[in-house]
């Protein structure tokens, strides 16, 4: 859903900036100019994160004949490179991570998206609670007072029986008619404070459910996933996939997030 941008360094930065509160404004004819205290834009950091797969395939396997598929070196490419993609998807919203700058023996982690908002609603008081129509209102409302404009409601696969059943509350009604096929889904909820698109993520956090505006968030790349052919040692062929990302989120009170779910 989000757009990617280039970055030319392990940690990148960007200004985040905000309007000043709405207030009275009312000036005598002829007054003298008052001048506004201006407030520093905040700068924030993440750093880049290096992904890998490796595969080995011997001569024999690319030499035999396959049905159904191309080479055995093109299957396992194709192959690594859907699932280091499933990686960059686990490492933006599937864990809870603090940036980490890495060392020799420890990874260099980027800060995952839990990291990059500031607007949270608790689902509850107890250690994790279902998620329900109120705690979404709240946080919507929260999104809308910070002058937000969140369009999707990313949550877990089994949170989608949960807002499919928001359709049963009491005083709604679902209308069958003749038709043959009964619709136990809700693709869009409409609310008070905006229409959210609701999108399913099997690699997200499942203790969370997002409020999210694509527009405000970027995948960071510094080196493009690609693949290296590495020196042979025998009678095989070795691949390393590698690419560098991060995530960034143009604005941390732009978004916001359920958070303790169980």
């Amino acid at each position: 859903m989000i757009r990617s941008e280039k970055v030319s360094a392990r940690t990148f930065s960007w200004l985040e900036d905000s309007l000043a509160a709405a207030a009275n404004n009312a000036a005598v004819e002829g007054a003298d100019a008052s001048m506004a205290t201006l407030a520093n834009a905040v700068e924030r950091t993440n750093n880049t994160q290096i992904l890998t797969k490796a595969f080995q395939v011997s001569a024999t396997s690319d030499a035999i004949a396959t049905y159904g598929r191309a080479k055995e070196t093109a299957y396992q490419l194709g192959k690594a490179l859907k699932e280091i993609k499933r990686d960059l998807e686990r490492a933006y919203v599937g864990v809870s991570n603090a940036a980490a700058t890495g060392s020799s023996s420890a990874a260099r982690e980027m800060a995952s998206a839990d990291q990059q908002i500031s607007t949270s609603v608790d689902a509850g008081s107890n250690a994790t609670d279902a998620l329900t129509e109120a705690k979404l209102l709240t946080l919507g409302e929260t999104c809308f007072n910070n002058g937000s404009d969140p369009s999707v409601f990313m949550i877990k696969p089994a949170d989608a029986q949960i807002v499919a059943g928001f359709a049963a509350s009491s005083g709604r009604n679902r209308e069958f008619a003749q038709g043959k096929t009964l619709v136990n889904v809700i693709d869009l909820f409409v609310s008070p404070y905006g229409e959210y698109k609701v999108v399913l993520n099997r690699h997200q956090l499942t203790t969370h459910g997002w409020l999210l505006d694509p527009s405000m968030w970027r995948s960071s790349v510094l080196r493009p996933f690609s693949r290296t052919l590495l020196s042979a040692t025998g009678d095989s062929e070795k691949h390393f996939v590698v690419g560098e990302y991060s995530l960034k989120h143009m604005n941390f009170a732009s978004d916001g997030m359920i958070t303790g779910l169980s």
